[in-house]
């Protein structure tokens, strides 16, 4: 099986954007091996990271690795769509693990619609009992069917979609919610955006209180940034910071009925984090609507 794209036309272009995880890429890239490559060029985009990439080269020879400097995972997404041909675009993050079959059922599945967003599972990268913040993420994190049927995106960690509708919608912008804005572009222009629960990749979930809480603060900057900064804008972000410890109560049974965690003490946690993340977003939200920077 060969990325090299001299010995079959690309059909397909895996696109991973990266920054400074060295272990967590090399998992991705031996997962990948694991799928049938066959007319796949994969390249890997580094966001100017820090550390050398020469192992890396050294490991996966049929890899292309090139740098972008510009920061942000969309600047990396834009560059390695500039940097492949393949008519099909898969895009993963430097973090996920694809399925065995990730790209079989991306191919089979292709035609069914424009953009195609498919199931993000969670596993802990520490031993159990799961701290707080594993058994939030284990009962919350990454419910693509939700904002896919519901919300109307789709997140980029795992997604595909065609090269005429990436250079028809334009590029992700960066300093918003990049993939969330990209593909509800994409629908508002009349493409089709569906789920597919055998689409599947795998993330770790944030093991403590300061990795979920940094996720969070910068999803919350740039939801606030999709929604508008104008007075009005700002007072309905203001409505929904205010309801936010009430959304903490109207989502505590999801925990407590859920079959995802082990022991009473990992539901309790569940608990106290999901209050204690509530909370601290309806601070960094009403600072917002005020104005100020959280």
């Amino acid at each position: 099986m060969s990325t090299d794209p001299t010995d079959t036309a690309p059909a397909d272009a895996v696109i991973i954007p990266h920054y400074n995880d060295l272990p967590r890429l090399e998992r991705c890239l031996l997962a990948l091996r694991e799928n049938d490559l066959t007319a796949t060029e994969i390249v890997v985009v580094d966001n100017n990271s820090p550390v050398s990439l020469d192992t890396m080269r050294q490991a996966f020879p049929k890899v292309r690795f090139v740098v972008e400097t510009q920061k942000g995972a969309a600047h990396a997404r834009n560059r390695g769509v500039a940097e492949t041909r393949a008519p099909r675009l898969f895009f993963i993050d430097a973090d996920c693990v694809p399925a065995p079959d990730w790209l079989s059922v991306g191919r089979q599945v292709a035609d069914q619609a424009d953009l195609i967003g498919g199931r993000v599972d969670v596993f802990d990268e520490t031993p159990p009992p799961r701290s707080g913040a594993e058994a939030f993420e284990a009962v919350f994190a990454f419910n693509f069917r939700r904002y896919i049927e519901v919300q109307g995106f789709s997140g980029a960690g795992n997604l595909l979609t065609r090269r005429d509708v990436f250079d028809a919608i334009g590029g992700f912008i960066n300093g918003v919610s990049e993939d969330r804005e990209w593909t509800m572009r994409a629908v508002a222009r009349g493409y089709s955006l569906i789920y597919r629960d055998d689409f599947r990749v795998s993330h770790p979930s944030r093991q403590n209180w300061p990795a979920l809480k940094a996720k969070w603060r910068r999803t919350t900057q740039e939801a606030y940034l999709l929604h508008g900064t104008n007075a009005a804008a700002r007072m309905r972000w203001a409505i929904r910071g205010l309801a936010m410890p009430a959304s903490a109560i109207v989502h505590t049974p999801k925990i407590l009925t859920s079959d995802k965690l082990t022991s009473a003490g990992e539901t309790s946690r569940a608990v106290i984090t999901l209050f204690r993340l509530r909370c601290q977003r309806m601070i960094w939200m009403l600072r917002q609507a005020a104005g100020g920077d959280i």
